[in-house]
């Protein structure tokens, strides 16, 4: 098992969690209420580099850690959902945990 790749990809979601928060929370409604669009066109690429980086790591988990399938995949969908990295992370954890 390769737990080195897991914690990455755990550090991976959470940052890419927090970066859809503050695109969500912050930087888009200072664009939209404060009319400061800077703040998405600084956070939007940021958030956008690690989300294709956490939907790659998945793909790669399953192999490399290895997890099932379904959970490599459950991993890119939660990407899309605010808070789904955070949900994603405590059943990777239990891997990590149990390894």
């Amino acid at each position: 098992m390769d737990l080195e790749f897991l914690k990455r990809l755990r550090l991976v979601g959470t940052m890419e969690g927090v970066s859809t928060l503050v695109l969500f929370f912050v930087a888009m409604p200072l664009k939209y209420l404060a009319d400061v669009p800077l703040a998405v066109t600084v956070v939007g690429p940021i958030h956008g580099v690690l989300f294709i980086l956490l939907a790659s790591m998945c793909v790669l988990a399953i192999e490399r850690v290895p997890i099932d399938k379904r959970l490599g995949y459950a991993g890119i969908a939660a990407a899309f959902i605010p808070f789904g990295p955070f949900i994603m992370d405590r059943w990777l954890s239990e891997i990590e945990r149990n390894a």
